[in-house]
């Protein structure tokens, strides 16, 4: 790196060549500031941490997310520690200062986000945590969008309506499934060849509606059910968003119908939508939401209603029943969206023998 526009010296003069720590430390300070503009605004590696995605994408699929597609997010907690998230990896403390913080603002970017995209985002309930990060600043969750701005989304028998549509599954998205045989043993080979889960802590097998299908067809296999949690009963995941009693009875499975949160929607405030968007318009929009007695104030003044200044979305995992989602904590706003997946360029099984931790079909796969 020559910065000439500081050189005061004579031209004429004899250049002094560069000791070499001079020159490593320029290379250095060239490489952090090069890969930090570009993790910011074009392109950035993240893990699969769990499995709430499988089986699109397997718990040990590196991949790299897309800031352009979206348009990259600036900045909002600027001073930072390069290649770090939140967390100096040997000390543990804070990777960031947040004495300095920026308003949310997006560059332009090549699409809007649209339902059946693979987005990673940071964890919206993290603002509940004693230790609240910034919103740039906490944990990246992976999910694939189901609604998007302004959207009417419902869930009956675990398949997702929009808009009264049914919203195309993914292929390889995966539920519980019931699976009862003769009494005979199941080779171990045919739940490994059919990428079947076998059951843990729960009496349910987890796979893909392709392999229930294959399983079927198995002489001592007598049942293949999906485990379905029944309309107006809560279900094995318990209560879901928002948890009200108005919608005591809505689970995983049976759900809604919800509207997703659109810039300049209004909505009419009261006691069956509250509920819904109190948190949008206090944790996420920054207003002081309060009710004496039926009435709603916000900000001090009397209100009945509410214009929303971002757009949300919902976003739900592949593997539905072994997913912690949109269904559990609600609507994810815009100004914590950090890109779009791509491609995984590399996956390790770290359950497999030696000569088979690289998944080598997986490498540079694009991700749908």
């Amino acid at each position: 790196m020559n910065w000439k526009f500081w050189d005061k010296k004579d031209k004429n003069e004899p250049k002094k060549k560069k000791s070499a720590a001079r020159e490593w430390t320029d290379a250095i300070i060239f490489a952090v500031i090069a890969a930090t503009l570009i993790r910011t605004f074009f392109i950035e590696a993240y893990t699969i941490p769990t499995e709430s995605m499988e089986r699109s994408l397997l718990v040990g699929d590196f991949l790299f997310v897309s800031k352009v597609n979206y348009g990259a997010r600036t900045p909002m907690t600027p001073i930072a520690f390069p290649f770090a998230h939140h967390t100096m990896p040997i000390t543990g403390t804070k990777a960031y200062w947040d004495g300095v913080k920026l308003p949310y603002y997006r560059l332009p970017g090549f699409s809007a986000i649209k339902k059946g995209d693979v987005v990673v985002f940071n964890y919206p309930m993290e603002a509940d945590e004693p230790f609240n990060r910034p919103v740039d600043k906490r944990e990246n969750y992976i999910k694939r969008c189901q609604g998007t701005p302004g959207d009417t989304l419902s869930i009956a028998d675990a398949q997702v309506f929009v808009n009264g549509k049914a919203n195309q599954a993914p292929p390889e998205a995966q539920i519980n499934y019931e699976v009862t045989t003769d009494g005979s043993m199941v080779n171990s080979k045919t739940w490994e060849e059919l990428h079947v889960t076998l059951p843990d802590q729960s009496p349910y097998y987890t796979m893909t509606a392709a392999s229930a299908a294959a399983l079927k067809k198995f002489s001592n296999i007598t049942q293949v059910k999906a485990h379905i949690t029944p309309k107006d009963s809560i279900g094995d995941g318990g209560a879901v968003f928002p948890y009200d009693p108005h919608y005591a009875k809505w689970n995983q499975d049976n759900y809604g119908p919800i509207i997703i949160p659109k810039k300049g929607w209004t909505v009419k405030l009261d006691s069956l939508s509250l509920p819904f968007y109190k948190r949008a318009i206090t944790v996420y929009e920054g207003n002081k939401l309060e009710l004496k007695g039926k009435d709603v104030y916000i900000n001090g003044t009397k209100a009945d209603s509410y214009t929303f200044k971002m757009n949300y979305y919902w976003m739900m995992g592949d593997n539905r029943h072994n997913s912690y989602d949109s269904r559990f904590w609600g609507f994810v706003p815009e100004d914590h969206i950090v890109g779009k997946a791509i491609f995984v360029w590399m996956s390790w099984d770290d359950n497999a023998s030696f000569l088979h931790k690289i998944r080598w079909s997986r490498l540079f796969m694009g991700i749908h």
